[in-house]
């Protein structure tokens, strides 16, 4: 943390974003803050993520860097930006490790149907299946193309949508051997309901990665025991800002059948109850809020637009993993649509 705070906060390193606000702080974040709770400190800034140019994003000491620039998911709202070079990267290699962990394999085609373009998520998938030893396929889809529908009551369209999707994945998958797929609970249901393309993957498949909208807990015991009991099946938890949290293998006692472990430390992830700020018990619900620590960008005390569980780490681990993640809405903000992602 204190090597992430003389990075970003020294004029000689540090981002234009970070640098300029350095001054208007109360406190000195290069000396003043030396623990994780202090981060606290900080106000929320990522809505200034929306708007600021990407060029102060990106720090001086790694000027000549190659950074990318990707987008959230817009759910709440305008899209926040963030920029994106090597350090961040170190995630996709530990996600593809405990992927082994799970089972999956590390040869055979892997199909991503998801979001590419300005979301992270693309990228990421091609990166675990070259990892994995494997040629990645792709079927674009625009889920604020989606979500925009729904909120206008436009679900047909919104259907229609969803079976081009299919349409386009039938056609793949009738002439490549895919052995790991990447796709979104609502795609997934609708691909189930096809049978000819369900029949085309079903024995085929020997691994899952599901991520996006939330699942139930028999939903899940559904698609790992009757519709592809040959998969290995994992999730994935994150977003643009936070990163990738792979969901940990299963351990005996395990009370939830699903639990998301942040890359620690470079996301440091809270659950809080959202009217007093504190931290909640294991077991109990509360808000998620995430602090980013990585070379390429700082972000400090970001409430998330999610709730979750807060679980105890496992035998022998460290961090706190997350469990039963659903959309957060006490009522005063924007209404949060899941739709196909």
């Amino acid at each position: 943390m204190r090597e992430v705070l003389r990075w970003h906060f020294s004029p000689e390193t540090g981002s234009p974003f970070w640098v300029k606000r350095a001054a208007e702080l109360d406190f000195d974040p290069i000396d003043d803050i030396k623990q994780l709770s202090d981060l606290r400190r900080f106000a929320d800034l990522s809505d200034e993520l929306c708007t600021v140019p990407a060029e102060e994003l990106i720090p001086a000491g790694a000027q000549g860097e190659p950074f990318e620039v990707f987008e959230s998911g817009g759910s709440t709202g305008a899209p926040k930006r963030v920029v994106d070079s090597a350090s961040r990267g170190r995630n996709v290699e530990w996600v593809s490790d405990v992927l082994g962990e799970h089972g999956f394999p590390d040869s055979g085609h892997w199909l991503h149907i998801g979001p590419s373009g300005p979301h992270v998520v693309g990228r990421t998938i091609k990166h675990l299946a070259a990892k994995r030893g494997s040629l990645c396929f792709t079927v674009d889809f625009d889920p604020r193309w989606v979500k925009k529908l729904l909120s206008q009551g436009r679900t047909e369209l919104a259907n229609e949508y969803r079976e081009y999707l299919l349409d386009q994945v039938e056609l793949i998958a009738r002439s490549q051997d895919i052995r790991t797929l990447f796709i979104t609970p609502p795609v997934l249901e609708a691909l189930c309901s096809r049978s000819t393309l369900y029949d085309l993957l079903a024995e085929r498949l020997r691994g899952l990665l599901w991520a996006g909208t939330s699942v139930s807990a028999e939903t899940l015991w559904q698609i790992e025991n009757v519709f592809f009991p040959n998969a290995a099946v994992a999730a994935i938890y994150g977003n643009t800002l936070m990163g990738i949290a792979p969901q940990r293998p299963r351990a005996a006692g395990d009370q939830d059948s699903c639990v998301f472990d942040p890359f620690f430390p470079q996301s440091v992830v809270e659950v809080i109850d959202p009217e007093h700020g504190q931290q909640v018990d294991y077991g109990e619900r509360g808000r998620v809020l995430m602090h980013l620590l990585s070379r390429d960008m700082f972000l400090p005390n970001v409430l998330e637009r999610d709730t979750a569980i807060r679980m105890a780490p496992p035998q022998g681990g460290t961090v706190d993993g997350l469990a039963d993640i659903a959309p957060f809405h006490d009522g005063s903000g924007p209404k949060i649509i899941e739709g196909v992602y």
